[in-house]
């Protein structure tokens, strides 16, 4: 007996995304200033808006998160000779690039411009095409109960317990394949909170001065909080915003939003409330230090949207930003400081931001690939990034001798002879991580290796009991 047409949605069933938002996200990167047109596109229908978006953009088919559990079961149905058809309210275009790539469907059906092919309009369509209950129909949302109810058979993917319910009641359901939920620990490699590690360098200037008063620590904890939220928000920005490149990347492609385990709409509203604390905290210090957070914020934008593609501005950068959190805890924390203080990080953590270049061009050129994705380097500027990397590294190393060798370490430490002792040890810490990703043991984020690294704790031991026995 031969089996009805089965009819696929395509967003948050076939893929784990919607490609409304994946293309307004590319829209926003390519061309921002498009943005200011959307209200104007909505205006004549949101099928038009569409189409419009699309006319400007659109995406990687190839590397869209792919629902793999259904995609395996529809390919089981096209070997039994099964008609498949795909029907979105996506754009035509987008349909039909999905359908190509994927070389299953016989018929592929999508939004004009004119009608957008979603709820009640899809169910007439395909009524109108395959007849009352003379087809199955596979979805995902409350938009698709109005198709399941005039189909003969449901099937329910990655949907939420009360559209799953409300399905069942109104027809047959024939399979269910169940939703991949966003746990905490999702939430919190998703917001990466390791990377607050990064954060601590806004107690600097208290380890530097040797002053942990309790109401400088409360400063220097307050602006490590507001720093860790500004961080995070911009993180899931920076990921929404590099979702094709990511996908691309052999580890990157797990990442929550890369995969389509936590959605565009959730991350943006995380976003919102993620700065909204960010705020609250940065309220409760010097206004000096409200004037570093804004700086950090919009250079991190910038560097989202525009800077990280450029080569070598995105290095300088990086540095920039690291060094804009010592800033910060100097402002917090209203002690005195001096230029070196700013100077020897900034070359420090360029080196680093040249090792996490190294790495990511290791990683591309052993999968074969000319040069990391969505960055404006090629595998064949690794040496040239090495060596820059390691010139930055040694600068930082010299520039902290001549601070040790300045009157300001004299007069703020009892025993300044000591502190000589950190240089081999920042010198022997820079040469070992280059050596590491050099022989591709480094990860393409060296302070996570770094955190890992038992020979890079040591060296933050000993930085730090030198230190203290300078004092």
């Amino acid at each position: 007996m031969n089996q009805p047409p089965l009819v696929v949605d395509l967003d948050g069933t076939l893929i784990q995304t919607d490609l409304l938002h994946e293309t307004t996200l590319l829209l926003a990167r390519q061309s921002p200033l498009s943005l200011l047109s959307l209200p104007l596109w909505l205006a004549r229908g949101k099928a038009w808006m569409k189409q419009r978006i699309v006319d400007h953009v659109a995406p990687d088919y190839a590397s869209l998160p792919y629902a793999p559990e259904l995609l395996a079961w529809l390919r089981e149905q096209r070997a039994g000779g099964r008609q498949l058809v795909l029907c979105t309210a996506s754009d035509q275009r987008l349909a039909d690039g999905v359908a190509g790539h994927l070389g299953l469907f016989d018929e592929v059906i999508g939004s004009d411009g004119q009608t957008n092919l979603s709820g009640e309009a899809k169910a007439s369509r395909l009524v109108a095409r395959f007849g009352e209950r003379g087809f199955d129909y596979a979805g995902n949302s409350s938009d698709d109960l109005p198709v399941w109810r005039r189909a003969r058979e449901a099937v329910v993917v990655a949907a939420g317990s009360s559209v799953a319910k409300a399905a069942r009641a109104q027809g047959q359901v024939a399979r269910e394949f169940p939703a991949a939920t966003a746990s905490l620990r999702t939430w919190l490699k998703a917001l990466r909170l390791h990377q607050w590690l990064k954060n601590l360098l806004v107690f600097l200037p208290l380890l530097g001065a040797f002053r942990f008063e309790s109401h400088l620590v409360m400063q220097a904890l307050l602006a490590f909080l507001a720093y860790g939220l500004c961080a995070s928000s911009v993180y899931v920005v920076n990921d929404l915003m590099d979702l094709e490149s990511d996908r691309a990347h052999p580890r990157k492609r797990l990442r929550p939003f890369a995969s389509g385990l936590i959605g565009v709409p959730q991350a943006l509203v995380a976003t919102v409330l993620l700065l909204s604390l960010s705020v609250v905290f940065a309220l409760q210090l010097p206004p000096a230090f409200g004037l570093a957070l804004g700086v950090y914020y919009a250079l991190t934008l910038a560097y989202t949207f525009y800077l990280k593609r450029r080569v070598l501005v995105d290095c300088v950068t990086l540095g920039v930003l690291y060094t804009l959190r010592i800033v910060a805890g100097v402002a917090a924390t209203q002690l005195p400081h001096s230029f070196w203080l700013f100077a020897f990080p900034l070359f420090l953590f360029m080196s680093l931001a040249f090792v996490k270049r190294y790495s990511e061009l290791q990683a591309m050129a052993a999968l074969g690939r000319t040069g990391a994705a969505g960055r404006g380097y090629l595998a064949s500027d690794a040496p040239l990034v090495m060596a820059m990397g390691v010139a930055a590294g040694f600068c930082a190393v010299l520039l902290l001798a001549l601070y040790l060798n300045s009157d300001v370490v004299t007069q703020r430490y009892a025993h300044p002879e000591r502190l000589w002792l950190t240089l081999p040890v920042v010198l022997y810490w820079i040469s070992r991580m280059w050596m590491q990703a050099q022989r591709g043991h480094l990860s393409d984020d060296p302070v996570v290796f770094a955190v890992k690294d038992r020979y890079s704790l040591v060296c933050a031991g000993l930085f730090g009991l030198l230190l203290g026995l300078a004092h």
